[in-house]
């Protein structure tokens, strides 16, 4: 039987209610029965009780596989031996509802918080998922080469593979929350939301019942080095990097920028604190060119290099204005949630420069130690554009901020992921 024969012979529309057995949620209740499991992906409408569906972006490619008859739309998913291998909280933050407005705090616990739920057929999923790896990088070889770097064993194995816990995060939004943090209405935001995605969830401003949203976007992945519940304690030294993902230079070596080096750099320091009897933390965010995604983050390369006088410091941060409208897209508004969802209360040693970063983190009520920049001589030469430029616009700095006349005079290429 082909797929479009399986399918149903009527549209559910979702935009005005159905019947009344979706289950509540009370966010920020502190336990996980009180505040409700979150239903998204269903076939039953009446289930539903959140607006989108899981996995993100990657819903699309759910859709695709179901048309294609690849996927039933009956699958349910078997959790079975699929449990966090490190437990994570509960914390009190989690029970706060403005700390934690853009991730599900339960989200790796439904198998066993939501047992029964599940076993009457509700289909609920993990929106977090905590595994062990092994991380293994040629800069961390190189380390080790030259020293900086000694195996023990059991952060750092003699190879040069580096023993961490990670977590895969899915995004869930609060609106009422996220509404908050941005100062401005929940029914604005529900308003912008609808109209730019192209009214792909009009829920979003006719179920004003529906209060939580799965928005159609990455999530971020977690690497632990060293015990993941000594995070939570501020008697701990916790070294930790927040990066924004930067395809181009994380994955393929560019030297446009200074993404790579960073994020090696941070996962040095992070084993070297691990080592140290502390812990290593490095949060990775799918936020590709400043959010502004890898089509504008190449359209601004080319005009910043093609402009009068070739590329400049002075002129970075105007030359991605020009042509996405706003130099930066990530606000650091929701980046602290994922810190307090780990019990964090304090940051020993912030491997960033970003005062954006910082001032998100500090007014989220986490204290900051040390602030760690990058070293020079990790900065590639077509990179020194990007970080004088950063320096001059407030960014972390020990060492003197460059003035105009030095802008004026540094040439080279750089954009920050």
């Amino acid at each position: 039987m082909s797929a479009e024969a399986k399918s149903p012979g009527h549209i559910r529309l979702t935009s005005h209610r159905g019947a009344d057995d979706a289950l509540p949620i009370r966010w920020g209740a502190p336990t996980a029965g009180e505040r409700g499991p979150l239903i998204g992906t269903t076939s039953t409408r009446s289930h539903r009780n959140v607006i989108g569906t899981h996995s993100g972006s990657y819903s699309v490619y759910r859709a695709l596989a179901v048309a294609a008859g690849a996927l039933s739309r009956e699958h349910r998913a078997d959790l079975t031996n699929t449990s966090p291998t490190d437990s994570i909280g509960p914390y009190p933050q989690w029970s706060r509802p403005a700390a934690i407005v853009s991730l599900d705090p339960w989200g790796a616990m439904v198998a066993d918080a939501f047992a029964a739920e599940l076993t009457a057929g509700q289909d609920i999923r993990p929106t977090i998922a905590v595994t062990k790896a092994h991380v293994i990088l040629p800069e961390i070889a190189d380390a080790i080469d030259k020293g900086r770097l000694v195996p023990d064993g059991k952060v750092l194995l003699p190879g040069g593979a580096a023993l961490v816990t990670k977590a895969a995060i899915e995004p869930v939004w609060f609106l009422p929350g996220v509404a908050e943090r941005f100062g401005c209405s929940e029914a604005h935001l529900r308003r912008v939301l609808f109209e730019e995605t192209g009214g792909m969830y009009p829920e979003l401003v006719t179920r004003s019942d529906l209060e939580v949203f799965l928005p159609p976007i990455g999530g971020q992945t977690l690497y632990i080095f060293g015990a993941p519940g000594d995070l939570a304690d501020p008697a701990v030294e916790l070294t930790a990097r927040v990066h924004d993902e930067c395809n181009g230079s994380d994955v393929f070596g560019s030297d446009i920028c200074t993404c790579r080096p960073y994020l090696t750099h941070a996962i040095e320091e992070c084993i070297l604190g691990a080592q140290r009897g502390g812990v290593g933390l490095v949060a990775y965010s799918r936020k590709e060119g400043r959010a502004l995604g890898e089509v504008t983050k190449f359209l601004v390369y080319n005009a910043r290099k093609r402009q009068q006088g070739g590329d400049t410091a002075e002129a970075y941060f105007a030359r991605t204005e020009c042509v996405a409208g706003v130099q930066d897209m990530r606000f650091q508004e929701l980046m602290p949630d994922v810190l307090h969802w780990l019990g964090i209360q304090k940051i020993h040693r912030l491997v960033s420069m970003s005062n954006m970063k910082y001032d998100a983190i500090v007014g989220s009520g986490i204290e900051v130690g040390e602030r760690v920049n990058i070293p020079d001589d990790l900065i590639p030469p077509d990179a020194r554009v990007e970080i004088d430029a950063k320096m001059a616009a407030g960014y972390f700095t020990p060492g003197p901020v460059p003035d105009a006349d030095e802008l004026k005079k540094a040439k080279g290429r750089g954009l920050e992921g």
